[in-house]
């Protein structure tokens, strides 16, 4: 019997709920473990951006010398450096690296919640703006309150917003599961 095209996957979703609610479970335990020692999960946090940046790093690195016949070769190669001593600072000083990490979250913070506020009153007339403008003040507000606690707060902010977000994550996955299943 051939089966029915099932675009959104909500048959093998339901098939699978019970792997989305394991994961969800897993995931809620890593954040409490994550909360229960936020400066490992900071550190965590740290050398994950580091693997990444250097992995970046050295593929952009060999990129460049696969492209040696190119006159801007050398632009290629300060970038993948950049990126290969930014993962190695991050394993080298994973306490350093936090304080930066964490200012920048900050600034990333402050900068978005400033233009969900701008792109708020750009849709002013359209009811529910004012949730979107809510909604940057807060991400707004987050960034200031981790700056003015910076650099502080670098040893446990990294770590708590992982704590956070691996257990909504498992939060999500696990009603997902549980609505899916029906």
């Amino acid at each position: 019997m051939a089966q029915a095209f099932d675009p959104t996957g909500k048959q093998a979703a339901s098939e699978k709920w019970g792997w989305f609610v394991a994961l969800g479970v897993l995931m809620i335990m890593g954040g409490g473990i994550a909360f229960g020692n936020v400066l490992a999960a900071t550190v965590a946090s740290v050398y994950t951006v580091g693997i990444v940046m250097l992995a970046g790093g050295l593929l952009h690195l060999a990129q460049a010398f696969r492209v040696r016949g190119w006159e801007r070769v050398m632009y290629w190669i300060l970038s993948g450096g950049c990126y290969t001593v930014a993962g190695v600072f991050a394993f080298l000083n994973p306490l350093l690296a936090s304080a930066v990490l964490t200012l920048l979250m900050a600034v990333a913070l402050m900068v978005a919640g400033g233009f969900r506020i701008w792109s708020a009153f750009n849709l002013r007339p359209l009811k529910g703006w004012g949730w979107i403008a809510l909604g940057g003040v807060v991400t707004a507000l987050a960034g200031l309150v981790i700056a003015a606690g910076w650099p502080v707060n670098s040893l446990w902010i990294l770590g708590l917003f992982l704590a956070i977000d691996l257990v909504m994550q498992g939060l999500a996955l696990i009603a997902f599961g549980v609505l899916a299943k029906g």
